[in-house]
């Protein structure tokens, strides 16, 4: 059987225990995101839900976070811009080795968890 994938519904990252006010401070308040309705009968795993784009970004909670070099990445418009405005705001940043055709940069949240955003290059 060949499985026809659609698209991506959502990423899941995870941050520690009772640290939802801080990264709904980096999601919402730095990155701009919007939190939407988690289901009544999930929200006793704690974390929440967001849109980013056309998809979802859960935020679970996890009682050991490891730091780890998983990542999504994003493709968004005004990288150079982006990223000034997140160095600004203390924001890590590190520079990746660069891809044809593109321009990234990854960005860490609080906890560790590695987001690159990225900008295709124009001709």
């Amino acid at each position: 059987m060949k499985i026809n994938f659609k698209r991506i519904d959502h990423i899941q990252i995870c941050i520690p225990e009772n640290k939802e006010d801080e990264a709904k401070r980096f999601y919402i308040d730095t990155l701009g995101l919007r939190e939407i309705p988690k289901p009544d009968y999930l929200k006793v795993n704690g974390g929440f839900w967001l849109e980013i784009a056309d998809i979802q970004l859960h935020i679970g909670v996890e009682k050991d976070v490891a730091v780890s070099k998983r990542h999504p990445a994003f493709e968004i418009d005004q990288l150079l811009a982006v990223k000034e405005y997140l160095i600004s705001k203390r924001i890590s940043i590190k520079e990746d080795k660069p891809i044809p055709g593109f321009e990234r940069f990854s960005l860490y949240d609080p906890f560790g968890n590695r987001i690159e955003l990225l900008e295709r290059m124009t001709k």
